[in-house]
């Protein structure tokens, strides 16, 4: 990865950069009919390709490009560097220069959509191998209202409960068996951080839009919302009951409990350091954070464990996938669907894939890369016993974690999210430095911002 955290949690910061939503502009478009059609071959430039800084990714991309083009003499693959970068996405659109194959997070469908900026794969995609086995609520994300196609996933996280089991254990916890409610998490956290020496038992982000982004997770968790579309516009659906008893948990576990420190005002970075130098207890995150810790936190695989998210009434649900470009022709279409579904959405090459990464050295049976969970029925079946094949991790710590995937809601980031995240960081950072803050007048204040927010969304 290229950041010290997460790709999830890099974007958090990158968006901070972009001010708010992609402004795509009606005009913009790659345009189609200038990439090559010579010798009977089809070339599609393509994003996604590691960055040199990241060899082992680099490596396994650009040998999938040689193996492809090998199976596909009729395709000629352009990668270029990158994932998505909204400093520089909105004025690639505007000037042309589009790829043919490109990679948004599942927050952007919607507005690439309803900008025509993607082309329309619906009957394209008929024919691509296994995209009946795609979770439907993530194809989804790709649907216009009409339910046309407009793109396809290719990877997927939620966010759950990531602990420290060698915490669990000296706090006479049974790290087997994670926390399932938030009133176990407050009773686990208290526990661990009485163990002092600077032991803290839960902690969470409140800055750099990251507080926003997790007090989304609470109230997802707690069956709410932040945003839900009232007629034809969107409003703030947080100023409620159910915002106020997450508020509840962090002020009492902060201020009754004092089990989340005196440290406050920490974003991801903060919160991973802690985990990974053994002195705290839990955090929510999604499962590539682990990798992370390991990596650049000198932490240990075996030291962590994953459960689903708390309460069990829902979680946030962010990923990734790939649209193309609406100036393709039929031609490019069908090779970039057959470049998509054979890098990305293959179970045939599941076993190969998963070796590449074993040959690296790199971590195989976290619920996460090398082959996401993106997969229904016999298929997802397919990729957990191949993965457990070659587990180089130990994958019965995140067992709670992926027994819970299948059954618990997920819910996509709101619309303009990282403004309506900027919003909600000050009521994280109210209630986690003011013992006296008071919470409704917070989320009162909040859902008057955030409405405004909403109000750009068209």
């Amino acid at each position: 990865m290229s950041s010290p955290w997460s790709r999830t949690a890099a974007r958090r910061v990158l968006c901070l950069i972009a001010t708010g939503t992609l402004a795509l502009t009606a005009a913009a478009c790659g345009d189609g009919d200038t990439a090559a059609q010579t010798g009977g071959k089809v070339k599609i430039t393509v994003t996604g390709q590691p960055p040199t800084s990241q060899p082992f990714e680099r490596s396994v991309f650009d040998a999938d490009v040689k193996e492809f083009e090998a199976a596909h003499p009729n395709i000629d693959i352009d990668p270029h560097e990158g994932f998505m970068d909204p400093k520089t996405f909105s004025a690639k659109l505007a000037g042309g220069q589009l790829e043919d194959v490109y990679y948004v997070y599942f927050t952007d469908p919607a507005q690439i959509i309803a900008r025509h900026q993607a082309a329309d794969i619906t009957e394209a995609a008929k024919s691509v191998p296994h995209v009946n086995d795609i979770k439907p609520e993530l194809l989804d994300n790709f649907r216009d209202a009409g339910g046309k196609l407009y793109g396809l996933p290719t990877m997927n996280y939620t966010m759950g409960l990531l602990y420290s089991r060698p915490l669990f254990q000296k706090a006479g916890l049974d790290p087997d068996q994670p926390p399932q409610t938030w009133d176990e998490v407050r009773e686990a956290a208290k526990k661990i951080a009485a163990l002092g020496n600077g032991v803290v038992g839960y902690a969470d982000y409140s800055k750099n839009n990251q507080g926003g982004w997790h007090m989304t997770g609470w109230l997802y968790s707690m069956g709410g919302d932040i945003a839900r579309k009232d007629g034809d516009k969107w409003v703030a659906d947080f100023a409620n009951d159910k915002g106020k008893k997450a508020l509840q948990y962090l002020h009492d576990m902060r201020w009754t409990d004092n089990s989340m420190g005196a440290k406050q005002l920490l974003e991801a970075q903060d919160v991973q350091r802690m985990m990974g130098a053994g002195q705290l207890g839990m955090y929510m995150a999604a499962p590539d954070n682990v990798p992370v810790l390991v990596k650049q936190f000198n932490g240990k695989y075996e030291d962590y464990g994953i459960a689903g998210m708390p309460g069990g009434q829902g979680t946030l649900l962010g990923g990734e996938g790939y649209m193309i470009n609406p100036k393709a022709s039929p031609e490019k279409i069908k090779a970039g669907l057959e470049w998509i579904q054979w890098k990305y959405l293959n179970p045939d090459r599941f076993e190969k894939h998963i070796q590449q990464y074993v040959d690296g050295k790199q971590p195989v049976g976290l619920p996460a890369e090398p082959t996401p969970d993106v997969w229904t029925g016999a298929v997802r079946e397919q990729q957990l016993a191949l993965k457990a094949k070659y587990a180089n991790v130990p994958a019965a710590n995140y067992k709670s974690y992926v027994d819970t995937t299948s059954r618990i809601k997920g819910s996509i980031e709101p619309p303009n999210a990282q403004q309506i995240y900027a919003a909600l960081d000050s009521v994280m950072q109210a209630v986690l430095t003011d013992q006296n803050a008071n919470i409704d007048e917070q989320l009162k204040s909040a859902a008057s911002k955030v409405n405004s927010v909403l109000a750009q969304v068209k």
